[in-house]
């Protein structure tokens, strides 16, 4: 741990650590019989233009909340945690990205709640700072996981300041898709990364 208590580039990341709800919308199926494991610990991210398998799907309006255990989440430089779904650019290109996004809420006791706010609704991806489930998680290279950076490893980073909070031990993930084939309905989640914690 750093001065300050922030990750630095000598510190192992820190992923989210325990599952402590889950409930499936209608759709969901995908990845539940390798809970809880398959939320917990580095995404399996397959690049750009195409999404990962090793993902938990949630169905439609379902949501799932994690754990960071002992540790704390901490409000420090730029973005303090990353959530990793499987979004990609459709057809081999930048302009359009296959989405399925979630409401993100923080609390630092389990019990009282702050939600980023998510313009879901927007076709705009200027729009959907926010939300999770819209930046592609990138393929991980040797020695990248050193430190979590989200221009290297992909993901939607969340700062705390944007929510007024100093820290949070507790993520939930809401599924607002409204869509989806069983069983891959709704957003499918990867991993929660920890960029600033102690």
């Amino acid at each position: 741990m750093c001065v300050g208590g922030f990750a630095c580039a000598q510190d192992s990341p820190r992923f989210a650590t325990e599952v402590v709800s889950f409930q499936p919308g209608p759709g969901a199926g995908h990845g539940h019989d390798l809970l809880p494991d398959v939320v917990l610990g580095p995404p399996h991210g397959a690049g750009p233009f195409a999404g990962s398998l090793h993902v938990l799907s949630l169905g439609i309006g379902g949501s799932i909340t994690l754990s960071t255990g002992d540790l704390s989440i901490l409000d420090g430089p730029g973005p303090d945690f990353i959530i990793f779904e499987n979004a990609f650019y459709a057809g081999d290109t930048k302009s359009f990205v296959f989405a399925e996004l979630a409401g993100v809420e923080l609390s630092a006791d389990g019990e009282e709640w702050v939600a980023y706010p998510c313009n879901f609704k927007s076709v705009n991806t200027d729009d959907w700072y926010g939300c999770a489930g819209w930046r592609p998680v990138l393929p991980l290279q040797e020695g990248v996981l050193t430190t979590l950076d989200p221009e290297t490893v992909g993901g939607d980073p969340f700062d705390l300041a944007d929510l007024g909070l100093s820290e949070a031990r507790f993520i939930r993930i809401t599924d607002l898709s409204g869509e989806g084939a069983s069983p891959i309905a709704g957003f499918d989640l990867d991993a929660v990364g920890l960029i600033n914690w102690q």
